[in-house]
């Protein structure tokens, strides 16, 4: 938690040294007064700037996680326009990626193996609901867009006679022009996770 608190604070700063307008152009989210509407995966939060607090709307949905929060403000604070190039690569395609793939696997890919593999309609069908479409990639494929401009591609294969069911979670290669390839790592967990909670 120390190391989340940190993180946090190094966060913060960053998101009280941009400008609210530039952090809503180039986000994605818009800006109201001063606060930036979030939406992530289902759920509707508001940032307060310069403070940097998060609020869940309704109040009731209970409060985001420090770890997303975190990523959250990493995005917001990314000061530049940046466009799908419409190539998805892998993890280890991403800076230092390869040398990370296996906690990358473990905390991302073989969860949602784990939890869809036996109902990979299921993933089409509460990634559709989140906004999500088709992507025809593997035997079930969908791509979500956790934030405007990260779209998330998780993809299935079932099992058969001679394998097991097995997956992978691409991004658009321009992932790395956004966030820190570790960042990556949390999101594509927060996304797995976050779909979990919908079956």
């Amino acid at each position: 938690m120390a190391d989340l608190s940190s993180a946090h604070e190094v966060a913060l700063k960053k998101f009280r040294a941009c400008s609210l307008e530039d952090m809503a152009r180039c986000s994605g989210y818009p800006s109201d007064g001063n606060t930036l509407t979030i939406e992530f995966l289902g759920g509707h939060y508001k940032v307060e700037y310069p403070s940097g607090n998060f609020e869940s709307v309704p109040i009731s949905e209970g409060k985001l996680p420090l770890a997303t929060q975190i990523l959250i403000l990493h995005y917001l604070t990314k000061p530049a326009e940046i466009s799908d190039t419409g190539k998805l690569i892998s993890f280890k395609e991403l800076p230092g990626g390869a040398i990370y793939i296996k906690p990358f696997s473990g905390r991302a890919i073989e969860p949602m193996v784990r939890i869809f593999g036996s109902i990979p309609d299921r993933l089409l069908e509460i990634a559709t609901r989140l906004g999500g479409h088709s992507n025809g990639l593997g035997d079930v494929g969908v791509t979500l867009r956790v934030f405007p401009r990260i779209p998330v591609s998780l993809i299935l294969w079932r099992a058969d006679d001679e394998f097991p069911a097995s997956g992978n979670i691409l991004f658009d290669a321009s992932a790395a022009d956004i966030l820190p390839t570790e960042d990556y790592a949390v999101l594509a967990s927060i996304v797995v996770f976050g779909l979990k909670r919908l079956v």
